[in-house]
């Protein structure tokens, strides 16, 4: 799971734009609601080639959640124990999307990667994203990484461009 950090409500168009690119790129999609979307990606819509031998349609859900979108209660619950974001990345964060990979095989983490930044190549953010410690070093010197924490447990946020650096580390795996 890979959560994007947004500063404001995203706007209508962008969420229709979204949903647009989401609807392309799946082999099934469903709109639970507006801005959550429980899909099978194809892998090949985000570039990758070797699926590792398995379906190449992932099971992924895309969810917006902030005050009037989604369940603000699971918003407020997963900030809840987060450290203030502001110093780090600018901002407290109003809204996040989550993208929930439903699978755990190596194409998945590459799936959840590379869907989360086209996913904010459409409405924007910094993605929070969880690090196994002897990661952190790997991450540090990526491109796009706006900042790095250890305490009280290893993240990096960054932009879509780190991403897509950091999926093509050796090793690269994410960690929940």
């Amino acid at each position: 799971m890979l959560v994007i950090e947004l500063a404001e409500e995203v706007p209508r168009a962008a969420i229709q734009r979204l949903h647009e690119f989401l609807v392309r790129s799946s082999a099934r999609f469903e709109e639970k609601r507006l801005g959550e979307y429980d899909l099978n990606i194809h892998a090949e819509s985000l570039g990758i080639k070797d699926t590792g031998g398995v379906d190449g349609r992932r099971p992924v859900l895309v969810s917006l959640m902030g005050p009037g979108i989604g369940d603000e209660a699971i918003f407020e619950a997963e900030h809840a124990d987060e450290v203030d974001q502001e110093p780090l990345i600018g901002f407290t964060p109003t809204y996040a999307v989550d993208v929930i990979a439903f699978c755990n095989r190596p194409v998945d983490h590459i799936v959840t990667v590379l869907l989360t930044a086209a996913v904010m190549d459409v409405i924007g953010g910094v993605v929070n994203a969880e690090l196994l410690e002897d990661q952190v070093p790997i991450v540090a010197g990526l491109p796009g990484i706006v900042a790095t924490m250890t305490d009280p447990w290893p993240a990096a946020y960054g932009s879509a461009e780190f991403l897509r650096a950091w999926v093509q580390q050796p090793g690269f795996r994410l960690l929940n």
